[in-house]
Formats: C-alpha cells, structure tokens, sequence
C-alpha cells in the first residue's frame, strides 16, 4: 500500500489533544457503566459489577478470529453485550494505509534481536514513559507501580508478544488487534473513572464554564477505604481537567507509543547495532498501526526517526513545563530499577539496570526519575569497560561478521535472565490465553541462541542463560486474576 506521509503537527493542535481522548472506547465505557452515584460507590454498585462483567467477557477475546463477529454469552446483561459487539466491529479493522510487508518487517526485527529486545523495552522504553508528570501520576495511581511493579510490567508485555508475534496484527490466528483492543478499553475505563462519568461530557461542561474559578476541578473524595481497590483510587483521586487536560488522552497515547517505537530503534542506535533506515521504518509503521487500532490520531504518528525526535522533544519539554507535586517519577523510575536488579543472579551486575537506562535515555530523563545516585565503583568500571571494548570488538569484527555484535550478546544475557525471572514467572505467568503463552513460551526458548553468532559464542551464552533451565505455568495466580 502506499505510504501515507504525516506532516509536524503545530503546537496549538498538541496542545489541543489534551483535552480528546477516544470517543468510540469512551462512549463504549459510558454506555456500560452509565452515571455515576454520588460519592464513592459501595463495592455493591453496578459500575463495579459491570467493570468485572467486561473484565470477565475479555477471557473470551483470545485471538483476531475470536472478535470477528464476537457474540456475548448468553446471559449478558444487554447493554454490555450490545456496546462490546458495537466496539469490535468499528475497532478491529485495519487503516487502509497499513502494509503488511512492512509489518512483517518489523515482527522478525522483533523476534531476530530476541532477548535484547525485551531489555531495551525495559532500559529505555518504560523508563521515558514515566517521564511526562501527569502520565507517571496516573500510572502511579491505577497500578501502585512501586508496590506490583512485576505485574505492570508483565501486562506490558501482554500486549507487546502477541503485537509483534508472527501475524499479530494480519493474520487470524493472531491475538494482537485483540490484545490491543483490551488495553484501549483498559484506558477509556480508567478515563471514566477518574473523571466520574464520559470524558468529553466533562470538556463541554469545561467549555461552557470558561470563566468561572474552578471549572473543570474534580476535587478528591473522602471516605476511601484503608485498602482501596484499584477502581475505588481512580475514582477518589480528583482531577484538575483545566490544567492538566484529560487522563490518558491523546497527546499521552501517542507519546507512549513513541516509546515503543522511535525509543526502541534509538537504543539500538546508541549501542552501536543501530538498523539500516528501511527497517527503522517499518518498525515504526508496525506501531503505527498498533496506534490506530489503540485509537491515536493519525497526525500524531511519525514515519521517521527524525520525526520521532522532534515529536518526542517537543512533547517532554511540554510535560517537564507543567510538574506534578508530589512527584510520582522517581518512585516509577526506582521500581522499575530494583524489579531488574533482583533478576540479575550476579551482585556486581545490578546496578547495570540503572547504568544502561543512563546511557539510552540521557541525563534529562535519569533526573525525572531519580537515577543519578552512585553505584558502586566496581560495576561502574566494569559496566562501561565492557561496554568500551565490545563497542571496539564490534568495529572490528564487522569486517568479517558484519551481522554478528557483542553489544548484542551481552544485552540479550541481560535481557534472557530478566525475562526468566520476571516476564516468565512459573507463578505469575503472562495474562496471555494459553495456545498464545506457548507459543510465546516457544519463542523465548529460542532466544538464548544469536543466529548471527558463531557456535562458540552461543556456548558461551548457554552458560550464562542456562537454557531450559525454566518454563511457563499456565495457571493464573490471585494477584494476576485481580
């Protein structure tokens, strides 16, 4: 298909996706859960109920086929099965712009890097999204991010195995455009429950009340349980729509998907491994139409890495104008630090989180979060030693080995242990159907050998892998089933 060229969008129009979030995902959400009570609803009300009935219904969207023409069991309540039957059949079709060669692309990219692909979503990805104040600050609050860092992180991964497996996006058999639908009823939930009714209901009565003090303030509730549910915080948390514009909106959405894109392609360049520009294009065009399919506005999109620069510099500076107090950042950043550190078997080798998110995101961002504090002596030599010499072997071998990296091989040890322990817990497994997770389990197996690499340097990394040495539970835990 041919390409669809995107053009810069202007400051005023940025700054007018604060306030436009997803009207199909919204009205969806509006229509299920209706007005709200007054108050804070007792764990009896029907918003609760109806949340959990959707949340349920979800268990049934297990792969594309699976939402084409999806029917509700019988027994669901009418208006639930009428607005989910109405969303996937508006939501699940592809733009008429996507390429499904370049998408195909982008799905081996993925899967030929292995292990190192999942570090740099971790190192570099993640970390940048916790950057904008107001994205941490919901973040913070719809998931105790510091408390269950391991289960946020794992329902990241969620959506992004089953996008980027073979034929997530195109083919039946896939289960991306069904994940990706889940996560975008995820977002337009917790914008209803945080504004306490339909998001855009609440920017019209803003508009209308353009010169009285206060508009658009949701103050916080009182009367919240000492132990409140993840629902029961949204809702209480209040909310200053005026300053901050709509929670997840659209300028957060698209943000986060550069994220995933533009900063995974940029990690791979700073470690020397970068892809030639057809491919970062095509990587790019993937997680465009993972935008559309998650309801991002096209113009918000980008094709190129200069693009992506642009767009993401303009939109941090934006968000580091507007700060959150107290802020939830350094929290996030540290989290995420420690959840990395404590998969990693070697002592020496746990500050190398915290060292590799430095050098792939820069000093702006390791200030948000809190990450300038020392680390000891000897993992920093030893971190950027073997960083220096494998940076020099690479330049070297590639005069023989052009497709084979040290840098690759040394990330992807990295990456393989955090997965292992993290990403594929024994008893906290992916909230993935199970003909996926084994596949995914498959997949990852496969991981602890570079088919770029020479045998000795795969017998190498065995040892430190220890391949096989785990495998995937499929049974789903309490805290995974909350």
């Amino acid at each position: 298909m041919n390409d669809h060229s995107t053009p810069a969008i202007s400051d005023a129009a940025l700054a007018s996706m604060q306030r436009h979030a997803d009207p199909l995902a919204d009205g969806t959400i509006d229509d299920i859960l209706g007005p709200w009570p007054p108050g804070i609803p007792d764990k009896n009300a029907t918003q609760w109920i109806r949340i959990s009935a959707v949340n349920e219904l979800f268990v049934t969207w297990t792969t594309n086929a699976s939402i084409d023409d999806w029917q509700a069991p019988a027994g669901t309540n009418e208006a639930i099965a009428a607005a989910l039957q109405g969303y996937l059949a508006a939501g699940q079709a592809l733009p008429d712009w996507a390429d499904k060669e370049k998408i195909k692309r982008a799905e081996k990219l993925f899967f030929d890097h292995g292990a190192l692909s999942c570090i740099l979503l971790f190192c570099a990805s993640l970390p940048e999204c916790y950057v904008i104040p107001d994205l941490s600050s919901v973040l913070h609050t719809a998931g105790q991010l510091e408390q269950h860092t391991e289960y946020r992180i794992r329902s990241t991964a969620a959506m992004i195995f089953p996008v980027m497996m073979h034929g997530g996006l195109t083919s039946d058999d896939g289960a991306g455009v069904a994940q990706i639908l889940k996560v975008r009823l995820i977002h337009a939930t917790i914008r209803n429950l945080i504004m306490r009714g339909a998001p855009q209901t609440a920017v019209k009565d803003l508009l209308a009340q353009v010169n009285i003090v206060g508009a658009g303030t949701l103050g916080q509730l009182p009367g919240l349980p000492a132990k409140p549910t993840m629902y029961q915080a949204l809702f209480a948390r209040g909310w200053d729509l005026a300053h901050d514009g709509l929670p997840c909106n659209q300028e957060e959405l698209a943000y986060t998907l550069l994220t995933f894109g533009y900063v995974f392609l940029r990690s791979m360049r700073r470690l020397g491994i970068g892809l030639p520009p057809r491919d970062e294009e095509a990587y790019l065009h993937a997680w465009n139409v993972v935008g559309h399919i998650l309801g991002i506005e096209r113009e918000l999109m980008v094709e190129t890495m200069d693009q992506g620069k642009e767009l993401m510099a303009r939109m941090q500076a934006r968000g580091r104008a507007e700060p959150v107090t107290p802020d939830p950042r350094p929290g996030l950043g540290q989290a995420l630090m420690a959840t990395m550190a404590n998969s990693i078997p070697w002592d020496i080798a746990k500050p190398f989180p915290q060292l590799m998110t430095r050098f792939l995101c820069g000093r702006a961002t390791a200030g948000d979060l809190g990450l300038t504090q020392s680390v000891p002596w000897s993992s920093a030599l030893l971190f950027w030693g073997v960083l220096l010499v494998a940076r020099v072997i690479d330049w070297v071998l590639r005069l023989v080995l052009p497709r084979f990296s040290i840098v690759r091989t040394l990330t992807r040890i990295l990456g393989y242990h955090f997965m292992s322990r993290v990403l594929m817990s024994q008893t906290r497994p992916l909230q993935l159907p199970s003909e996926l997770l084994n596949q995914v389990d498959g997949v990852v197996h496969n991981w602890s050998d570079d088919p770029n690499a020479p045998k000795w340097i795969n017998r190498i990394e065995d040892r430190f892998t220890k391949r096989g040495s785990w495998s995937v539970n499929l049974s789903n835990t309490a805290e995974d089933a909350a």
